[in-house]
Order: structure tokens, then C-alpha cells, then sequence
């Protein structure tokens, strides 16, 4: 697969509160209603010819989703991306999957970034940067963030095979292009080892769960933001 070094600014989409189906992966239980009020949340609904998205977003969450998004592959990795995160999650998606996967794909993780920006707001107290290395079998990879306002992705993830099932798993880069563009991250992803296909993409979510964990997580020491310009805004 090529590497990704730079990227462009994508357009910011237009987020809006919305009532979604509360999430229920996990235990099998909607998350408490107190829980979900107290936490860091947002809603972003974006319609466009090709897509259709609501998504509901609580970072202080319990690990719980409710995801469909007409590419069961996507839904296996964001189920597993909200879980190790610890995050609750909800996306209702539709789109022109009779055309192909991209614009789906690549449209949830737009969502799923704006989503973040939104829940995280200022970013006072947070511990800002997240790391994680997660293996799977043979597979082992590497999730650095930064949540400095400032997108960028690093993508050096290489498998032999181009599908998994009837997933293209170029669209991978894609979706986490989205997401640090919309998030404002620094994302950086490297492969240290890896055979399967499935088990590298599965391994690279498990791990951006567990360091944005991290990064959302408030730290009493830190005063305002963790920056010395006195923003993360970019």
C-alpha cells in the first residue's frame, strides 16, 4: 500500500445535536444515562449526495456501540475502536455502497473526527498525547497521537494482499486521513510486524482506541492546556 506523509485540509462538516439509538455493544446494555450526560459528548449529522450519517459520540464512555454502517467491516473495526477506547458510540451511515465502499468509509471517519473536535471542546486538562503498540498473532503495530490541533498522518502499513473479503483495504488509509483531518490530530501509524491483512487493520484500530484513550484522559496537574502557546487549536 503507498505511504501517506502529508496531507491536505479537508472541508469541516456541519455537526448538529441529534437523539441517536443509545449504544448497547459490549455488555449488551444501553450506558447509563448519568454517565452519558456527565461525560464529554457530541452529535454530528452530515447528508450529502453520496452519504447519509448520524453519529453520537461520548468519550467518557463505557466501551458500549450501536454501529451500522452498510460495510460490515467498518462496523467490526469501529465495535472493537469503541470498546479498547473506552468510548460510546453510536452511527446510523448509508451510502452508495453499490458504487463501491469509498465514499462510506472515508465519510465516517470525516464524522467520526468532527465528532471528537466537537466532545473535546478546548482541551483543557487533557493529557494531550497517546501512545500504544498492540499485537495481534504475528501482527504488531505502533499508534502514536498528538491532539494538537495541528492534522497530520504518518501511514506505514504494507500487506500483500488488497482485500479482506470484500473489503479494500486501501480505504483504511483513507478513513484515518479523515479522521486526523477532522480531529485535528497528529496521527502516526507503523507497522513493526505483520502477515495478515485483517489482523494488521484490526491490531492498528485496537491500538488508536488505546492511545486516544490516553490523550482524552484529564489530568489533574495539567492547568488550562498542555501547550506552552496556551491553545490547541493549531
Amino acid at each position: 500500500m503507498a505511504r501517506a506523509r502529508t496531507i491536505k485540509r479537508v472541508g469541516v462538516l456541519e455537526g448538529r445535536p441529534g437523539d441517536l439509538p443509545r449504544a448497547t455493544g459490549g455488555s449488551g446494555r444501553a450506558p447509563d444515562a448519568r454517565t452519558r450526560g456527565a461525560g464529554r459528548s457530541a452529535s454530528v449529522t452530515r447528508k450529502t449526495k453520496e452519504t447519509q450519517i448520524e453519529l453520537a459520540l461520548n468519550v467518557d464512555g463505557n466501551g458500549r456501540y450501536d454501529i451500522s454502517t452498510g460495510v460490515p467491516f467498518l462496523n467490526h473495526m469501529l465495535e472493537l475502536f469503541t470498546r479498547h477506547g473506552f468510548f460510546d458510540l453510536t452511527i446510523r451511515a448509508t451510502g452508495d455502497i453499490e458504487v463501491d465502499d469509498h465514499h462510506t468509509v472515508e465519510d465516517v471517519g470525516l464524522a467520526l473526527g468532527q465528532a471528537f473536535k466537537q466532545a473535546l471542546g478546548g482541551k483543557e486538562g487533557i493529557r494531550r498525547f497517546g501512545e500504544s503498540t498492540v499485537p495481534l498473532d504475528e501482527a504488531l503495530i505502533n499508534v502514536v497521537v498528538d491532539l494538537s490541533g495541528r492534522p497530520y498522518l504518518a501511514y506505514d502499513l504494507k500487506t500483500k494482499q488488497h482485500r479482506i473479503g470484500t473489503f479494500d483495504v486501501e480505504l483504511i488509509h483513507d478513513f484515518l486521513l479523515a479522521f486526523a483531518n477532522e480531529n485535528g490530530m497528529n496521527l502516526h501509524v507503523r507497522m513493526l510486524a505483520g502477515r495478515n491483512p485483517h489482523h494488521i487493520v484490526e491490531a492498528t484500530f485496537k491500538g488508536m482506541a488505546r492511545a486516544l484513550d490516553l490523550a482524552t484522559q484529564r489530568d489533574p496537574r495539567v492547568e488550562g492546556v498542555l501547550s506552552t502557546k496556551g491553545t490547541l487549536s493549531g
